[in-house]
Parts: C-alpha cells; structure tokens; sequence
C-alpha cells in the first residue's frame, strides 16, 4: 500500500545559463508543493503504513531549511532547476524514510517533476 502527504514550502532562485532574456534567468519566487508517497505493508497492530505525523516531521526537516531562502545559496542548489531541487531533497528524505517510492515537486499549478530516486547526469 502506498500513502502520501502534501507539504508546501516558498523559495526564490535564478537559473544560470540560460539563453539573453529568459525570465527564469531573473531572481523568481515559486511556491513550491512536494508530495511525498512512501510505500510499505499494512501494520497489523496499528492498521497504518506509516505514522502521517512523523512523516511530517521527517520532511519538515528537510524542507524547512529551504522556505524563504535563496535556493541558488544553498549548497548542492547552485542551479536550482526543479529536476535538481527534487533530488536534492529525494537524498535527505530517503535515509529516515526508505519506504520513499516518489516525489512529486510543483513549480506552480501546472508545471512540476515526478522523481523516482533515479540518478541524474
């Protein structure tokens, strides 16, 4: 079984490289929303796959760190792209929750990435 959590957090990044004019050269803010799905049995005893509060906690952690800040000062976030954000996050959720099966990052209502723990070139 698998379940999931929304959680939200705001940034501001500027993506370097890109070509003369593109706005997402510009200092930008986003209000990202991740969503986490951690898979795993069916406790016997508690009838749950995994504690919603503590996997709370344990994003939290992760992600706190990121709200309202600067991502592109943030170290492993120099380029800060979506693709780059989500693994960055992926490798400090994993650790504490090694049921993690996918992360889901939006940029804003119709845009984001779907990451799977795959490594990136």
């Amino acid at each position: 079984m698998e379940i999931f959590r929304e959680f939200s957090f705001d940034s501001a990044h500027r993506l370097e490289g890109l070509p003369e004019g593109h706005k997402c050269a510009r200092t930008h803010g986003h209000t990202y929303r991740l969503v986490v799905h951690v898979e795993g049995p069916l406790d016997p005893k508690l009838r749950w796959v995994f504690d919603f509060a503590e996997l709370k906690r344990v994003v939290h952690r992760v992600i706190d760190p990121l709200d309202h800040q600067m991502l592109n000062e943030i170290e492993g976030l120099e380029q800060p792209s979506a693709e780059v954000i989500v693994a960055w996050i992926w490798a400090r959720l994993k650790p504490s929750l090694p049921g993690l099966t996918k992360l889901v990052l939006f940029e804003n209502r119709t845009s984001g990435v779907v990451y799977r723990g795959e490594p990136l070139d």
